[in-house]
């Protein structure tokens, strides 16, 4: 593999990639000694962000640290002395990854998560502010390929809860292909942005 990491770092990424979320430093500490070093070693390659803004720190796994964790798990060895019971878990675990690589459907399996929780996440990267107005043509393409018609149904569940708001955009001819295709049909109309209070 092109770049070599340590067991901490190999672990490190595969806890952030199970995990799915952002991860408090001390969160990731109670399972894996991540170093200094260590973590900036994961940052330059691009395989974690690291916001060491706040405190403490907080790590979340790219998809290319997943693409090289699951490489990682297809391709690397095992410790020498591993029992025959982890051997044989990692050869089914190199199955189960090969399957869905050969599917397209690893990067879901690896992604999934709660579809409203999903998309309130994604709200919150691109808002600038709390209850800013967003595309739906840009949060959609950052659901991990869920479905038009199954986002649909979590927009209008979460617009009924009164903490979503969504809205047409008034200036039509500021309007692209992608928000056509993008808007959420609700009676005779077409939404194409979306607000979201702080819950």
């Amino acid at each position: 593999m092109p770049e070599k990491f340590g067991a901490p770092e190999r672990a490190a990424l595969t806890v952030l990639m199970l995990e799915n979320r952002p991860v408090l430093n001390t969160e990731l500490g109670d399972q894996v000694k991540l170093t200094k070093p260590g973590r900036e070693k994961l940052n330059k390659a691009g395989f974690i962000r690291t916001d060491d803004t706040v405190k403490p720190m907080v790590h979340e796994v790219t998809n290319e640290g997943i693409a090289w964790c699951l490489q990682d798990l297809v391709k690397g060895e095992l410790p020498p002395r591993s029992t025959s019971h982890a051997r044989v878990t990692f050869g089914l675990l190199k199955k189960f990854i090969l399957h869905h690589e050969a599917h397209g459907t690893l990067i879901e399996v690896i992604r999934s998560r709660d579809l409203e929780s999903l998309i309130r996440s994604v709200y919150e990267e691109l808002a600038v502010e709390p209850q800013d107005w967003i595309r739906l043509a840009r949060i959609r393409p950052r659901l991990n390929g869920a479905e038009k018609g199954e986002v649909d149904e979590t927009l209008v569940k979460m617009m009924k809860t009164g903490m979503v708001h969504l809205a047409p955009e008034s200036n039509t001819k500021v309007l692209t292909a992608e928000d056509h295709a993008a808007a959420l049909r609700v009676g005779s109309e077409d939404l194409h942005l979306v607000a979201m209070e702080e819950s």
